[in-house]
């Protein structure tokens, strides 16, 4: 079993002011011993070096390197994987998006969905409710307990 994770978790376990983030960091903690693999994606990643680095996003940005060095300790753990875009990625995209409106902050959670979906990944743990957009996700927010 496979399963991804949005950069907004990334983010809250970064950001020590966010009310997010003690929720967000044990979930990350927990990653080595989950027994599935972890996909990951180059656009989430790139996302969370983008915003972490931010000052006019984090009250208390990081610096580039910091934040790179959260990408490399979540890439060196032994259950995870990079999945990129697949050849047909293109008509994936379309294929999947028929009948939506994709437009705004929907435009990348669609791109990672598109993603997922050709490498049979099934399952994102997300607090983006526009996941559940994409019937074949199942998502799950490990910020709010059940």
């Amino acid at each position: 079993m496979s399963y991804s994770i949005d950069a907004n978790l990334l983010l809250y376990a970064s950001d020590t002011s966010s009310p997010f983030h003690p929720a967000a960091f044990e979930f990350l903690e927990t990653r080595p011993s989950d027994p599935d693999l972890l996909c990951l994606t180059w656009p989430t990643l790139m996302a969370y070096q983008r915003i972490a680095t931010h000052p006019s996003i984090f009250s208390e940005p990081l610096s580039p390197t910091k934040a790179w060095g959260n990408i490399q300790n979540l890439l060196s753990l032994p259950r995870v994987r990079v999945i990129t875009e697949e050849p047909e990625f293109a008509d994936d995209y379309l294929s999947m998006t028929s009948g939506m409106i994709v437009r705004g902050n929907l435009v990348p959670d669609a791109h990672l969905a598109t993603i997922l979906r050709q490498h049979g990944v099934l399952r994102i743990y997300t607090a983006d409710t526009d996941f559940r957009k994409f019937d074949f996700l199942e998502v799950i927010n490990p910020l709010h307990p059940k």
